[in-house]
């Protein structure tokens, strides 16, 4: 049985008129009527009554054709989920990402893309970079945009920009005038810092470890933006990026940046080496890839 005796038989069970319908269909009404007969002989009965020169769809008739609408219903259906999987420029994209890019890095990349893919939509998720790196891994997530690279090489791994890391300090603290500082100096401070699943946290303890001290740790939290409201209050100083920092001028908080090499975090793309990935997820991640190395904002 083809789809398309099944169209010929829907749109005969509409007009019920052989020459009318095969008119309709561009088809010869002989061609249109060996097709309806295959179908009876293989259901067993007559689909129609005939009168004269007309059909009426009869009892068994209206079973089938009900059947029939949906069976063409789900193949359309099908079909238009598979030309948005092919279709590079339509579909969704599943998109991680560390919280802290969700303020610049993410609507930086999806407004470029948006202006030559309209038509791409994009499920985002901000989370931990656990989180992010083992919903990847899963196939939970198409993309994700974390922080430091992942361990293990079951991911690829794409670095697209270095994003300088900064001390953020209160108004008043003793290293609130300097131009830099360095790690190393900061062994006697107290810390405010993110929980150690975020990869912000991983990188400002491995920072400290280099200088030779373990950071105290009065305070954790899980956003960036709390922090800043722990370092305005007095509660402590944070390793923080630069981005969207205070830098100048002397309001609550001060950000100064680090002086140390490796004072930094790379922003990278990973993705599942395996599998395949559907045409509008690999042009988003070449977009992306395209940005490598541009200047953080």
């Amino acid at each position: 049985m083809e789809i398309r005796e099944l169209q010929w038989f829907a749109t005969l069970a509409e007009h019920e008129h052989v020459t009318l319908a095969a008119e309709r269909l561009n088809i010869s009404q002989p061609t249109l009527s060996r097709a309806v007969r295959r179908l009876e002989q293989r259901v067993g009965v007559r689909l129609f009554d005939r009168h004269q020169n007309r059909l009426r769809l009869n009892k068994y008739g209206e079973v089938f054709r009900a059947h029939a609408l949906r069976a063409i219903a789900e193949i359309e259906a099908a079909e238009q989920r598979i030309a948005t999987l092919v279709d590079p420029d339509a579909g969704t994209v599943a998109l991680g990402f560390l919280h802290s890019y969700g303020t610049w890095l993410v609507p930086e990349l999806l407004a470029g893309y948006r202006t030559i893919a309209p038509r791409t939509t994009f499920e985002l998720r901000g989370n931990a970079a656990d989180t992010v790196v083992d919903d990847v891994r899963h196939g939970r997530l198409d993309l994700g945009l974390t922080s430091p690279r992942p361990t293990g090489d079951d991911l690829t791994w794409t670095p697209l920009r270095d994003e300088p890391l900064c001390l953020l300090v209160p108004f008043g603290h003793r290293l609130a005038e300097r131009r830099q500082v360095r790690t190393a100096e900061l062994a006697d401070e107290t810390f405010v810092a993110l929980q150690p699943v975020f990869g912000l946290r991983q990188i400002a303890d491995r920072l400290c470890a280099a200088s030779g001290f373990t950071p105290r740790i009065a305070l954790e939290s899980t956003e960036l933006s709390t922090l800043r409201s722990l370092v305005e209050a007095g509660l402590g100083v944070a390793i923080v990026p630069i981005t969207g920092s205070p830098t100048e001028g002397r309001g609550p908080v001060t950000a100064v940046p680090l002086g140390d090499r490796g004072a930094l975090r790379t922003v990278g793309m990973i993705s599942s080496p395996t599998g395949t990935r559907p045409p509008v997820v690999h042009r988003f991640f070449d977009h992306v890839r395209s940005t490598a190395h541009a200047p953080y904002a």
